[in-house]
């Protein structure tokens, strides 16, 4: 019984957390396209000069990048887990907080190398939906509002957060316990932005194939030579 209690109130806190940290990271993490495109042509090795350019690039390449930048992603949320899971559950929020930012930021270096940008709100709202897709939640109820962007995405941050909570509370149950916190936060933060990372790389994949054979199936106009 106390056990329960205990792990409901994790829970919540957890959910919370999740939430606040999503909420903030929707309005102040934004990937900046244009340094992004320059690091996949210099770092990465992408011969492209916009991002409608990857619809012309080997698909195995894009995937070999995509691991690539999962791999960052979990090494900096293994770090971040490990300085602040000294503190044990007090550091939980700040925590959640960092982590939503190291997911989202992931999420958006996905979208932009399978060549989905989000500026507009239409473009922001499939950017949400993929995160969604990432967690591993069914929004298929919030999706009559994407159009309203300032609503829809409020309500699919806080369904993540709920479906998020249940999936690591049995784990971060650990961190009460300060001495082992550090370990803890570490590990589970690998392996969260790790599984995110996946399934956002599935979502975006998914959508670059069908796209990239749309393109292929359009007829290529005919030049018609002067006289």
């Amino acid at each position: 019984m106390i056990e329960h209690i205990r792990k409901s109130w994790l829970r919540r806190r957890i959910e919370d957390g999740l939430q606040r940290g999503f909420q903030h990271a929707y309005e102040t993490v934004k990937v900046d396209p244009s340094k992004f495109l320059l690091q996949l042509r210099v770092a990465y090795g992408l011969p492209v000069s916009s991002f409608q350019g990857v619809y012309s690039v080997d698909v195995g390449h894009l995937d070999d990048v995509a691991r690539r930048i999962i791999r960052s992603g979990m090494k900096i949320a293994a770090a971040e887990g490990a300085g602040l899971g000294i503190g044990g559950l007090i550091t939980i929020l700040p925590d959640l907080s960092i982590l939503a930012g190291i997911t989202l930021r992931t999420v958006q270096k996905l979208s932009l190398l399978y060549g989905f940008e989000y500026n507009t709100d239409e473009e922001t709202a499939e950017l949400w939906v993929a995160a969604a897709s990432a967690a591993g939640v069914d929004i298929s109820r919030e999706l009559l509002e994407k159009s309203v962007v300032k609503r829809f995405v409020p309500r699919v941050i806080q369904r993540i957060a709920v479906q998020a909570s249940g999936e690591v509370v049995e784990k971060w149950s650990g961190r009460l316990i300060p001495i082992a916190s550090s370990l803890i936060g570490a590990g589970l933060n690998y392996y969260f932005v790790r599984a995110w990372g996946e399934r956002a790389r599935t979502h975006f994949r998914e959508r670059h194939l069908a796209l990239r054979q749309q393109l292929a199936s359009k007829p290529t106009p005919l030049s018609i030579a002067s006289p």
